[in-house]
């Protein structure tokens, strides 16, 4: 008896038996049928490429007080990123083009702008290290398993305190405060300090008035 040719039978029934049943289960998620939207990235894929070989070396290994730097390869990259603005060397854009980051906001160690999606940053405003601003997620209801994006706009004289997480779609009022570790699910109202997750109002934050 030929032995390979045994194996090569039960080599070939083997994979009809699991072509039956990948064709004759549910699937939750087939990621074989995943397609990315058109101009998804609204760059094409070599500038996307050319900018995180420039984000890992010029920006990444840049000492920490060349701001300006940073900002003007940010611009070169079509980000809108205002006067004095503050960002350190660890933080991580995907989309750079994507961005807007008003005057003298600070930007901290390790925050991830993950910009699928629009991210507005107001001025006076504070990132605090480790937080993640997520513009995208997909569609667990479609075995395609769909990407989509939507925008996060922060707004003035903002503070997000260490390691919050800001999900797709949600604006934070200007004045708002975000506790250390909060995860931002739903629109947040101006003036309020928030923690918690979800992050709620916990109370009014006190203001300055302008003399």
């Amino acid at each position: 008896m030929n032995t390979n040719l045994c194996k090569v039978d039960i080599a070939a029934t083997a994979k009809s038996e699991r072509e039956a049943t990948s064709v004759a289960r549910p699937r939750y998620q087939d990621l074989s049928r995943f397609r990315l939207p058109e101009n998804f990235r609204g760059r094409p894929a070599w500038v996307v490429q050319l900018w995180w070989l420039i984000q890992a070396t010029l920006f990444r290994l840049s000492p920490q007080m060349l701001y300006g730097w940073r900002r003007f390869l940010l611009r070169l990259f079509g980000a809108c990123v205002g006067d004095e603005v503050l960002i350190r060397p660890t933080v991580t854009f995907t989309y750079p083009w994507k961005v807007t980051i008003g005057d003298r906001s600070w930007i901290g160690d390790d925050v991830c702008l993950y910009s699928l999606g629009e991210i507005r940053i107001g001025s006076d405003t504070v990132v605090s290290q480790r937080t993640y601003i997520c513009t995208g997620s997909h569609e667990i209801d479609r075995p395609a398993f769909d990407i989509f994006s939507k925008p996060v706009h922060i707004g003035d004289e903002v503070w997000l305190a260490a390691d919050v997480f800001v999900a797709p779609g949600v604006t934070i009022g200007d004045g708002c405060v975000v506790g250390a570790r909060s995860t931002v699910f739903c629109d947040l109202p101006s003036g309020m300090i928030c923690r918690g997750v979800p992050a709620v109002p916990i109370r009014s934050r006190p203001y300055q008035p302008v003399i």
